[in-house]
């Protein structure tokens, strides 16, 4: 008898040191728990557009020069090479961006490109704005499953009669394995069956540990 599978939507920006390490989380439950995981962008850059003036000067300055770039390679790499290397990008990415310490800049992505085998020319979309209806739709796709007050990343899951639930989070450090990965992960289920269920949350202590 075949196990059902679970398919899990998660959306998030390469910029994001937060997402980055709820998505290796992700890839631990993928391990132990019979769970498919669909990788899906949403951007930084259009969530904070309207609100800039709100921001520290520094964060307006990231959003500005470093938050486009990562996010439309991806999203141009899926339009012309397929849903499925948006996964193996995106783990290219952010272990440059974060693990490695090389931030946000075209070394960085060129050398993502190159590792999962994509032409060195899609860094050139980090700089167009070719794909950014689709990458709005993307965006727009994920944050209406959560509303307007939540940032990256999104996950969406079945819930109670299989109804999709979306949430922001689970924020978390450092990146749950093994069993470990697998009882966030069952609990996360059982939250999202929840019906009414919203919100637990509580003040970071921790910066992000990219063990």
């Amino acid at each position: 008898m075949s196990e059902t599978r679970t398919t899990a939507e998660f959306y998030f920006d390469p910029l994001c040191p937060w997402a980055w390490m709820t998505s290796r989380w992700m890839l631990e439950v993928e391990k132990v728990r019979p769970v498919d995981v669909t990788w899906k962008v949403m951007s930084l850059a259009v969530l904070n557009e309207n609100r800039m003036e709100e921001l520290p000067a520094e964060y307006q300055e990231m959003m500005r020069t470093q938050a486009w770039g990562p996010v439309r390679v991806v999203v141009a790499a899926k339009e012309l090479h397929g849903e499925e290397v948006v996964g193996k990008l995106y783990t290219a990415l952010g272990t440059r961006i974060h693990n490695e310490g090389m931030g946000v800049s075209r070394e960085a992505i060129a050398g993502a490109l190159a590792e999962v085998g994509l032409p060195a020319e899609l860094i050139e979309y980090a700089d167009k704005d070719t794909y950014d209806t689709e990458l709005r739709a993307s965006h727009k796709e994920g944050i209406d499953k959560v509303g307007q007050d939540v940032g990256t990343p999104v996950i969406a899951v079945p819930g109670a009669d299989g109804a999709e639930v979306a949430f922001f989070g689970p924020v978390v450090t450092p990146t749950p394995r093994g069993e470990d990965a697998a009882r966030l992960w069952d609990g996360t289920l059982l939250v999202a069956a929840t019906p009414g269920f919203f919100e637990i949350k509580r003040t970071r202590t921790a910066s992000p540990s990219f063990e």
